[in-house]
């Protein structure tokens, strides 16, 4: 039988990135996106890599990080969709939680209503807190339901309806009674855990982008033909194309944490469990924080919208290469959040972009050599990088370098102080941490946000320009499974607790059966969702049998986070479960022994310190144990390290280039 071969795809705003592992050998490949039609330059990197025959063959596997749910939820796009609540709730989602963005604005903007409200429909069909019926729902209120759903000939039906997670039949009532040629989405289903506001809004999301998402995966699908499709979730691990469609809420992050799936691996090779990581692309940059484990969150926000289905951790700013620098009413140098995008992107990209970027002020500091090729095949326009900074200087009255200068610093620090946010604001010292660092653009930045943050070790991984896509081969198959328990754990049957959280793991193993995953590969970890008695909000911990150290390690948890503890009782919301099977081994091949490689060119860079020359280094060429004293750059085709002075650069035995500060 032929072998197999796999192909991460990570499709961002500006690049879509491709890793091929085939005979345990790894290719990459980076090609600009196309955001219409983001199946297109999938296709166009396929072709480009030259594997149209194992996809006729049907010799190829395809793990895919899509961007349709985040772009549709970011702008606004998503499908017509009905909400369905019971009689007295259709205003829950817009009265949300009462939060407010801007806490001291004495007249704070109104916010637009997530559903219309001739969208949101009313129904009867109550049940109470005990799973029991309150007010039934006849065939007469489901037939005035569907003609009204007839009438406002939505795309989509989101049905939340109270303590759904208890008893579910209503729900599947209705949805039962809806034409298959509208998309349906189900709390019970979706997120079937206690608080109504957080259910609706990530069951009303996942409708919202349904039709979109499955739309885009069926052209990807028909292009691909017969080809197996795993789709990146937000939280980590992978899932099928078909379960993908239904459950677009899940994909929300699904670029983001394939970077976060191949940093974990990094972690646990080079033995550094604790690790800050900063991917940098074209659009924005996503931080966040590896403690032995990628850190999940149910307090996760797209936009404006709360999303309480289980993500990663992990705070995004509008600071990438493609981030747009300008002058605002007062004069003053700002960097994005706008950005330039893949159409028509930094001016040095000769693709009609004419305002300054990040990217083009590293192109004007000689940081991006003019003999780079981004991506490996699109040349660099210096004249335009230079016109483009250029005007901006003259507004503001200083050299075109200053202000390449003054764009650098202010994205980087950006950046620095989204890296506090996750680390600082958290209570952790970022010096206690390795710096990791992926993306096309975040080796230009990183010395200069280490040394900023007080850190001493940085890890910049082989295929860093692609680390994402490399991230999606390296995930697990997994399924994410809750349910709300709410029981004191003084009152807890450690018995009952147990079978619940087996028959939440037995339905995960048979999702994942389904999907043609071995038995043998497939783990189960358990957790719970614990607070005091009173709060809103919980902590989950890992679930251990012996309650009493269970109730100490809740206790020492919140005091570790909050700084206290409190003399309450302690109280068990929900269960969940993590099922994952490691369905590829993957080990990055060994680079090559020999004597140490010389500088390909010297380039001009203006640094801190002036305009200095500094030799290049093409990536390829390093051999293992080899050192480099900065200043210098090292580029390969898909991204360029910036070693300033005072750190050394050394090549581990797979290509990983750790550095250190030598000052």
């Amino acid at each position: 039988m032929l072998d197999q071969a796999y192909l991460g795809v990570d499709t961002g705003g500006t690049f879509t990135d491709f890793v091929l592992l085939q005979d345990q050998t790894i290719r990459s490949y980076k090609c600009p996106s196309t955001p219409e039609r983001p199946e297109l330059a999938i296709l166009h990197g396929i072709r480009e890599m030259g594997l149209q025959d194992l996809l006729d063959q049907g010799r190829l596997l395809v793990v895919h990080g899509s961007t349709v749910a985040t772009n549709a939820a970011l702008e606004g796009k998503g499908a017509r969709t009905v909400f369905i609540t019971n009689r007295g709730f259709a205003d829950i989602l817009t009265i949300g939680r009462q939060t407010r963005d801007a806490l001291y604005e004495l007249r704070p903007a109104p916010k637009a209503a997530p559903v219309p409200r001739e969208l949101c429909l009313e129904t009867s069909g109550r049940i109470g807190a005990d799973g029991n019926i309150i007010d039934g729902l006849s065939q007469t209120e489901l037939d005035a339901l569907m003609a009204e759903i007839k009438r406002l000939k939505p795309e989509a039906v989101a049905i939340n309806l109270l303590f759904s997670f208890i008893n579910a039949d209503f729900e599947k009532a209705i949805a039962k009674q809806i034409p298959a040629d509208i998309f349906v989405s189900c709390s019970s289903e979706v997120l079937p855990e206690y608080k109504e506001y957080e259910r609706g809004m990530a069951t009303w999301l996942n409708a919202w982008l349904g039709p979109k998402v499955a739309s885009y995966l069926r052209n990807l699908q028909s292009a691909l033909k017969t080809t197996p499709i795993a789709v990146m979730q937000s939280s980590g691990g992978t899932t099928d194309a078909s379960n993908a469609s239904q459950r677009a809420v899940n994909l929300l992050l699904s670029g983001p944490a394939g970077g976060l799936a191949a940093a974990k691996h990094i972690s646990q090779i080079l033995h550094r469990p604790q690790l800050l990581t900063f991917d940098m692309g074209g659009t924005s940059s996503d931080v966040a924080l590896i403690n032995g484990n990628i850190k999940l969150t149910n307090e996760g926000k797209i936009g404006p919208y709360p999303v309480a289905v289980p993500m990663v951790d992990m705070h995004t700013i509008g600071a990438g290469g493609g981030s747009i620098a300008y002058l605002d009413e007062g004069g003053m140098l700002r960097v994005g959040p706008e950005s330039a995008g893949a159409e028509p992107g930094p001016a040095c990209y000769s693709k009609g972009g004419t305002r300054p970027t990040v990217t083009d002020a590293n192109v004007v500091l000689g940081r991006l050599p003019a003999t780079a090729r981004l991506g490996g095949a699109m040349p660099l326009n210096v004249d335009a990088a230079h016109r483009a900074v250029g005007e901006l200087a003259s507004a503001l009255g200083i050299s075109t370098e200053a202000t390449a200068t003054g764009i650098i610093d202010m994205a980087n620090e950006h950046m620095v102080r989204a890296l506090r946010v996750i680390s600082v604001q958290r209570g952790h010292d970022p010096a206690d941490f390795s710096l990791c660092c992926f993306g096309g653009a975040g080796g230009l930045h990183i010395c200069a946000l280490a040394e900023a943050l007080g850190c001493s070790d940085i890890i910049v991984p082989n295929y860093a320009g692609v680390f994402s896509a490399l991230g999606m081969l390296l995930a697990p198959r997994e399924r994410q499974l809750s349910r709300t328990i709410n029981i004191g754990l003084a009152d807890l049957d450690p018995n009952t607790l147990h079978q619940n959280l087996q028959d939440l793991a037995a339905s995960g193993r048979q999702q994942l059966l389904a999907e043609g995953i071995s038995a043998s590969q497939i783990t189960a970890q358990a957790s719970v969702d614990l607070c005091y008695v009173g709060q809103s909000y919980t902590l989950n911990l890992a679930w251990q049998d012996d309650i009493p150290a269970l109730e100490q390690a809740f206790h020492r948890a919140h005091r570790d986070l909050y700084g206290h503890e409190l003399a309450l009782p302690v109280q068990l919301i929900n269960i969940r479960q993590a099922l994952r099977a490691d369905t590829l081994a993957l080990n990055l091949p060994d680079i090559s022994d020999g004597p140490p490689a010389a500088a390909v060119d010297v380039q001009n860079v203006i640094s801190s310190k002036g305009a200095i020359e500094v030799p290049r280094y093409e990536r390829s060429d390093l051999r293992r144990e080899q050192c480099l004293d900065g200043p210098a750059l090292i580029s390969d085709a898909t991204s360029t390290l910036w070693l300033e002075q005072g750190w050394r650069a050394s090549v581990d035995r797979q290509g990983h280039l750790l550095l250190t500060r030598i000052r």
